[in-house]
């Protein structure tokens, strides 16, 4: 289990799972290695960062690119015959978390 920080947002991952994460300029089929490994944890012992632990990397796989659900935006002011309705598709990458590897310090 390892926290990684990716586009200013932290996630909690593991060998196996898949995360949704703000779009990656990365291609499907990539493998993606995540340094800004905040916390790790390996046998029981947990090992927190300061900011970050440069012997631990992420390997991750791309699995899709995609645009989220629309999300509608409505602005509207009372008694001034004002009223704005738009929506809006937030693009994202999903990941695949291949392994957690523990390097030398």
């Amino acid at each position: 289990m390892a926290i990684v920080e990716i586009g200013g947002k932290q996630y909690q991952v593991a060998p196996g799972e898949s995360i949704k994460v703000e779009k990656l300029p990365f291609n499907v089929g990539d493998t993606v290695v995540l340094d800004k490994v905040l916390m790790a944890k390996k046998d029981g012992e947990l090992e927190v960062g300061n900011p970050v632990l440069d012997k631990v990397k992420v390997k991750a796989t791309v699995v899709e690119q995609g645009k989220n659900r629309k999300v509608i935006v409505y602005k509207f002011k009372r008694r001034k015959n004002y009223h704005r309705k738009y929506g809006h598709r937030q693009y994202f990458t999903r990941l695949k978390i291949e392994s957690i590897e523990w390097g030398k310090s």
